[in-house]
This record gives structure tokens, sequence and C-alpha cells, in this order.
């Protein structure tokens, strides 16, 4: 799919100029990050959850024990909206009205099925993985029978989705670019810092490469 037509559920209504709805804006959002929060509603009460997760294509996975009640409850076919943001920036206008965020989000609408069978199960953790933290899965004991079987993994369809951006310095009122304030963009950007071993960690043994990549 290369854009996903705008309905009720996805489209941009407020400021609808930052609104995309091509998959390759949507995806690019949801490939820069790893943690979601997940939306969904059970007999009336609303919950959002942040939780990990990883695409595969048009399909996301996300994971956890087996008792969840948010992954047992999705499991039964109710509507699930996902979202995505990043800050990019505080965006710091002369007047307090005027004052924004640069950001990048992203939502997305499905309905979650359970993955089953050990083959797709690995795959879809895997897939979790490398969102994480990029060539990790390689480099550790994977999953035994007893860890599967306690870990839930659902996969969400992506029926319909969205995004939204905003870019650039602030906007002021025509009459207040004459007040003696500062204005601009204050850039924010996540990064990593050096790893720092485990207490029990045996001697002798290295950094991993996965951590030593990661930017």
């Amino acid at each position: 799919m290369n854009t996903f037509p705008k309905t009720d559920r996805n489209k941009v209504k407020r400021l609808p100029k930052r609104g995309h709805y091509d998959a390759e804006t949507i995806y690019a959002i949801l490939d820069a990050g790893f943690i979601c929060h997940v939306g969904f509603s059970v007999g009336g009460q609303p919950y959002v959850i942040p939780t990990g997760y990883g695409r595969d294509g048009d399909r996301i996975y996300i994971h956890g024990s087996a008792a969840s009640r948010m992954l047992k409850n999705l499991d039964q076919g109710i509507p699930v909206c996902i979202t995505v943001t990043h800050l990019d920036g505080l965006v710091l206008a002369r007047s307090a009205f005027h004052h924004s965020m640069n950001y990048r989000s992203a939502v997305v609408f499905g309905t979650a099925t359970a993955v089953e069978g050990e083959e797709e199960k690995l795959h879809a953790l895997k897939v979790i993985s490398e969102y994480i933290l990029k060539g990790r899965w390689d480099e550790v004991r994977a999953p035994n029978a007893k860890e599967l079987k306690g870990t839930m993994v659902l996969a969400i369809e992506i029926e319909e989705a969205s995004a939204k951006i905003r870019t650039g310095p602030p906007g002021d009122d025509e009459p207040d670019y004459e007040l003696p304030v500062w204005a601009g963009v204050l850039p924010i950007r996540q990064v990593y810092g050096a790893p720092v071993n485990d207490p029990l960690l045996r001697p002798g043994i290295e950094v991993a490469e996965s951590a030593k990549r990661a930017k």
C-alpha cells in the first residue's frame, strides 16, 4: 500500500496541512522508534498502555506475558489504536500563545490476533528485538519452550494510518516580531551513552557489538 485513504478514524482535522497519509512517511516514523502507546477500550473503560513493538511490512508486533490483561483483551478482536511520537524540538515564540513543538507522530488503527506456532512467534520476537537493538538477537540465547509458552505475541494488521509532522521556526503575530524577545527552536535528540557492564559479568567479556554500534 502506497497511501492510506482518509477516513473518519485517521483524518487529521486540526491543522490538516501537517497530515500525511503515505506509507513511506508513516513507516519511517514507526521505524525510528520502538516504544508505542496502545489504546483500546474494554467495557467502556479506555486504556492506553506503553509497550515495545516491531514492524514487519504492514504488520506491527507487540508482546508480553501470556497473563497480560491487555494482550488477552486485544486478542478478542477489539479495535486497537497505536501511536508513536518523536519530539524533535521546542519551538519558542515571542508570545506564550505561539509556543509549539516540532514533532513526528504516527497513528495506526487495526485489529490484533495472536501469533501461533513456534516459528512465527520466534520471527515476531526477533522483529521486536531488532527494533530495540539491531543485532542483539543473534548475540544471545534464544527463548526456550517454557519462555515461549509464557509469552503472548500479537500481530496488528495496519488497516488505517496517518502521520502528523511539524517542522520549522515559530510563527508569531506580525506586531510581535518587533518585541525584544529571543525566539527560535531548541532542538531535542535522544542519544545512547557509553555501555555499562553488568556487575555480575564474567571477566574478559567485551562489550557486545550491537551495543557498540548503537547511535
